[in-house]
């Protein structure tokens, strides 16, 4: 599965990032190639005009895939200062030769050996100017001397890189997705928070690890966070906004080196986690039956949508027809598919519906799952009504043990959790989503 897309559209900063300017947003395949035309000659090589190009775009995707600006808390993704980054002018014609080849090859970029990342490209002119990386003049000789662009990248940048070819196309989506995680959200992007703590913990000790990337926002992640704001001057309140996630992404990026020539990485293993939560067709697991439980919620409260899908855990055509009703109902692309926006959109319209119930309803919220995780550490009145569901349970059914009802969910409720999970065929982890809660809501109305 593809973990890097190319953007549609790339938003430039017309001058040195602090500096008062004008933001611009250009298609992609056009910035570079303005960029290219600024950079380097038509007449070149053609081999190192390529090898220029890959450049070009490798350096551009870095800056886009790790965030780079924004991270930094600015509303663009590349300035057209070349002190900072690259060449760009605003309205500026095309080389012919130079459009032609972008145009065969915008979908390409370097990587390093094993790692996902567009290669942080730099590059000089070679003539009087000298770096790291790339120089621009000695593509050229090296092109006359009869290297192909892919031997002229491994001569400036080593031996392990290589080239991905016709990666996909899609808008350029900030990470942030606008809702804070706090305790008991989940979800792919509650993953990369715990899988980015973790790695910044082996530099920064004092942020205590997370034992469990599983997804769902516990109270080991809360003191995680809280750790994490503490060290870096944030405000310390143990939810995961835009500030804390962006200064999280920063930080990750630097102590992995992401937007340098030479870096840690990112691997196809790390990056996949984060996506797990994607769900299509053909698909099957708690995950889907989930998302089925939320759909069939939603479609009894809204009479535009007629869904009405059987929550078997399975992806089949209904449950894609469902999502794609959903999706057109509610503005999103509709893929059929179960992404990060279609997944927050689902949860936002639940939760508004349980705010907002008909006068009918309102003396049932009590058996309506609250619309977040429920685990042990938590404590209130959601798990003091939870305590006297399993209380119930359990003195109708001796393989639940009984609980004491005193809002707080420790050993106890979580032991009575797990009975009750092991009784539906569930994942016995003891905490409390949305499928669990509708089987504890199932025995409850068969003992009461």
């Amino acid at each position: 599965m593809a973990v890097v897309t190319i953007p549609t559209s790339i938003t430039v900063h017309l001058g040195a990032p602090n500096e008062s300017a004008d933001n611009i947003r250009v298609p992609y395949i056009d910035y570079i190639k303005n960029v290219v035309c600024s950079e380097i000659y038509p007449t070149w090589p053609t081999d190192a005009m390529l090898a220029n190009i890959y450049t070009i775009q490798s350096f551009t995707m870095n800056r886009v895939f790790t965030e780079y600006y924004r991270t930094r808390g600015y509303s663009f993704d590349i300035t057209n200062n070349t002190a900072f980054d690259q060449a760009f002018v605003p309205g500026r014609k095309f080389f012919e030769p130079i459009s032609d080849l972008v145009d065969m090859v915008f979908n390409t970029y370097i990587i390093r050996g094993s790692q996902v990342q567009p290669l942080a490209a730099q590059y000089c002119s070679g003539s009087g100017v000298t770096c790291a990386g790339l120089s621009q003049w000695g593509t050229v000789s090296l092109a006359n001397q009869g290297y192909s662009p892919t031997q002229i990248l491994r001569y400036y940048f080593g031996g392990d890189v290589s080239l991905v070819y016709n990666a996909p196309t899609a808008p350029n989506i900030p990470s942030y997705s606008g809702t804070p995680f706090t305790i008991g959200s989940a979800g792919s992007d509650v993953r990369t928070i715990q899988r980015e703590l973790n790695r910044i913990s082996a530099n920064y000790p004092a942020i205590p690890r997370i034992g469990s990337v599983n997804g769902i926002y516990d109270a080991a992640t809360r003191q995680a966070v809280v750790v994490f704001q503490q060290i870096f001057g944030l405000e310390v309140d143990g939810v995961v906004g835009k500030q804390t996630w962006y200064k999280l992404k920063y930080i990750y990026n630097g102590v992995k080196n992401l937007s340098e020539i030479y870096s840690e990485g990112l691997t196809i293993s790390e990056v996949e986690r984060v996506f797990t939560n994607v769900l299509r067709r053909g698909d099957r697991g708690i995950a889907v039956r989930t998302i089925q439980y939320y759909l069939n919620f939603v479609g009894q409260f809204n009479d535009s949508l007629t869904i009405d899908i059987t929550e078997d855990g399975i992806f089949g055509p209904a449950t894609q027809q469902a999502v794609e009703a959903f999706q057109r109902y509610y503005g999103l692309t509709v893929d059929g598919i179960v992404g990060r926006n279609t997944w927050n959109t689902v949860l936002d319209v639940y939760r508004g519906i349980l705010q907002s119930l008909p006068d009918e309803y309102m003396g049932l919220t009590y058996l309506l799952y609250p619309g977040y995780y429920i685990m042990r550490g938590a404590s209130g009145k959601i798990v003091e009504q939870l305590q006297v569901f399993l209380r119930t349970i359990a003195q109708n059914n001796s393989d639940v043990p009984s609980v004491t009802v005193d809002g707080i969910f420790g050993t106890q409720t979580q032991a009575a959790v797990v009975a009750v999970q092991n009784l539906f065929d569930l994942d016995p982890d003891g905490v409390v989503g949305p499928i669990t809660w509708n089987a504890i809501i199932t025995l409850y109305n068969e003992y009461r």
